[in-house]
This record gives C-alpha cells, structure tokens and sequence, in this order.
C-alpha cells in the first residue's frame, strides 16, 4: 500500500521543506543581483543565496544591503517572497530555538508558532535604513518566545493563587469547644494565616509556598517578584525564622480569614517587594548621610 505524504510535525519544519521547494525545480525562486555590490552579478538562487550569506567573510555592509531587498521584495510581492526571507533566516531560527528547547514547557508546534509570529510581525516594520536587519527580525522572534514562555509562567502561578484564595476561612475557631490544635497542620494553612496575622507578608508567602511547598526554583519564583535570587533567599530565610517563633508562642493557631477583595495574591506579593524595596531605600539614606564625612 503506497503511502501518503507525511505532513510537518511544526511549522519550522514547513518552512524547511517550502523553502526546498522554492529552491529547486527547473524554475528555482532567485534574486536579482545586479547592482548590489560584493554579490554576483546575476540572479541567484536563494539556495546559494543562504550560503552567501551565511559566510561569515561577507562584509556587514553587503550582508545588510541583501536583506534591505529581501525585505522589501517580502512586504510588496506578496507571500513567497515572505515564505523564502523566513527560509533564509532558519538557520538564525533554530540557534534560538535550540537556546529555549530546555526551558520551553508546551508543545514544540506552539513554540515554533510564536517564533515565527514574531518574526513575521517585525518584518512588516523593520528599518530597512538602519544596520542589522537580519539581527533585528531574529531578536524581536526570541522576545515572542520569551514572553510567550512569561505568559505561560504567569497563567501557572495566578492558577494556584486563585486556587489557594479559594479557601475562605482555614483554621476558625467553631463555636463551643474543640481539640487542641495538632502539631501537623498543613501547611497551607499555617502559611495562609501567617499572612492573615501580619508575621509574614504576601512576596514571603509566594517564596515560601512556591519553593518549599511546589518544588519551583528560587530563580523562578526571584524572577517573578522581579528581584534577585540573593536577596530571595535572604527575605525567605528571615520570614521561615519568624514562622518558627509564631507557631511556638502559639500566634497561628486560630485566625479568621477574609479573602482579598479584587488584588489576587501574586499581585499583592509584587505590590509588596516595591513597598519594601521603598522601605529599605529610605532606611539607608538616614545612614548613608550620617557616615559620610563632613565637607571641609
């Protein structure tokens, strides 16, 4: 039984076998050359056209002219021309997505979809006028792939949050009397009304549920709040210290919860490090000006 065509598992892989196409045949996609200096003087194939380019001998200046034409052959005649600019840039392409494989956690279709989305988009306004065309597409295709990856990030956490304020009320007292508390309280709700009873604030919670309870890295969960995994690891340090010294005395044992209003958890926890940060800024002035040496 004859089998049929096998499609492109994504679309770098579609780009790869279009651009083949537009590269062979008795009548093969060229661009002509003539007038450009440092290229020969004829049309030439865009297979021949990509390894040109890729020299790394070939002059800044040369290379730069090239796709001032590429891309303004791609933006008015139409689809082709597009198709064969993004398949004599799949080489720079695939150096990025060989740099996020590891990191990138979906479907590698979805991945090659928004590097080419961000490529596309940036080549309908790209400067022609200005150095580093090529440079510039492959940039603006490596930020749709990071922000994709943020967003993804971003959706993941706000989940959990929404999951974790779900909980209205964690360790209430009921009325009438109750047990004494067990030493094994989960530790959700111990940390939930740690917050609840001002010991720790809401950028120590997201630290400390993030990397003790969900196995997520300091790096990440640092990057997140948008601070560096040094100080992280300072701040959680001190806020698991003071957890200690609240369940020994007893503090969170029982405390009434109230879910925030319309500030989800990770918002709070950002809105948190800017006031501490603010904090820590002002506290350092007073000293910074006292230990400075007096003007002459």
């Amino acid at each position: 039984m004859r089998r049929g065509r096998v499609w492109p598992r994504t679309a770098l892989a579609a780009v790869r076998l279009a651009f083949q196409q537009l590269s062979c045949g008795p009548a093969p996609l060229a661009l002509d050359c003539r007038g450009l200096p440092g290229m020969p003087q004829r049309p030439v194939v865009l297979a021949e056209l990509r390894v040109l380019l890729l020299d790394e001998g070939m002059p800044r200046r040369v290379r730069d002219a090239v796709w001032r034409v590429l891309v303004t052959n791609a933006r008015e005649e139409g689809p082709v021309w597009r198709l064969a600019v993004v398949g004599l840039a799949l080489p720079g392409l695939r150096r990025v997505v060989t740099v996020y494989a590891a990191s990138w956690r979906g479907d590698a279709g979805d991945r090659d979809a928004e590097l080419l989305a961000g490529f596309l988009e940036r080549l309908e306004s790209v400067d022609v006028d200005q150095p580093r065309i090529v440079g510039r597409l492959l940039d603006a295709a490596e930020r749709a792939v990071k922000a994709a990856m943020q967003r993804a990030i971003d959706q993941a956490a706000e989940s959990a949050v929404r999951q974790d304020e779900a909980r209205l009320a964690v360790g209430v007292r009921p009325p009438g009397s109750m047990p004494p508390q067990r030493p094994w309280d989960h530790p959700d709700w111990v940390l939930t009304r740690a917050v609840a009873a001002g010991v720790i604030g809401e950028e120590e919670w997201t630290l400390i549920a993030r990397t003790r309870l969900e196995g997520c890295s300091l790096q990440s969960v640092a990057a997140l709040l948008g601070v560096g995994p040094g100080l992280a690891a300072t701040w959680r340090r001190r806020a698991e210290l003071q957890l200690v010294a609240a369940i020994r005395s007893g503090e969170l044992d029982f405390m009434l919860l109230v879910a925030p209003r319309r500030l989800d958890r990770l918002t709070a926890a950002r809105a948190s490090v800017q006031a501490r940060r603010h904090r820590d800024h002002n506290s350092a002035a007073p000293a910074f000006a006292a230990a400075a040496p007096a003007a002459s």
